[in-house]
């Protein structure tokens, strides 16, 4: 799968985070981070795979899914998402009708969700739950245990904001199912 938006979203962030859930999974994993230009404000992607099997390649030129956060990421990436693929949509920052005829498309506000849990800089955590839910790929019990072994000591006070947007995209996705 690939994550993509803007640097500043949390795009690598989340995408460790899916990989580490890997991991305590007892998965075979591959996280291949790619930054823009810029830092905060360029564009940001990265590539997790998970598989029961040894990985032969790290390298995916048509994922199966994808977690899209911005719109010039969807005009990149959704092209390359596999038929009958699976794609997270944010659609607090694309507002335009995403047409996905042979995709399944999942639209989720992510940044108002966030804000009324308390910061938009958690919409990376919604979307990300939001997704688990439908793939199934990892649990949202390995997210939130991941969250609290990867957050950094000075960031732990954003151990909350960030298990309750993970909960809050899961949710949002189980009820709109």
């Amino acid at each position: 799968m690939v994550i993509a938006g803007f640097g500043g979203q949390g795009i690598i962030f989340a995408g460790k985070l899916l990989a580490y859930a890997g991991l305590i999974e007892e998965r075979e994993v591959v996280f291949y981070p790619s930054y823009g230009a810029e830092m905060r404000g360029g564009t940001a992607n990265c590539t997790v795979i998970l598989s029961d099997s040894l990985i032969p390649s790290p390298i995916i030129s048509h994922p199966s899914s994808a977690i899209i956060m911005s719109y010039p990421a969807l005009e990149k990436f959704l092209p390359r998402i596999k038929t009958k693929g699976q794609v997270v949509v944010n659609t607090s920052l694309i507002r335009e009708k995403v047409k996905a005829d042979n995709l399944r498309l999942i639209e989720i506000p992510a940044n108002e969700i966030a804000e009324k849990i308390g910061t938009s800089k958690s919409a990376n955590m919604v979307v990300l739950g939001a997704w688990a839910f439908f793939s199934r790929a990892v649990s949202l019990e390995s997210l939130i245990f991941s969250l609290k072994k990867l957050l950094p000591p000075h960031r732990l006070d954003l151990l909350g904001v960030n298990e309750k947007s993970l909960k809050e995209g899961w949710n949002f996705a189980r009820f709109s199912n």
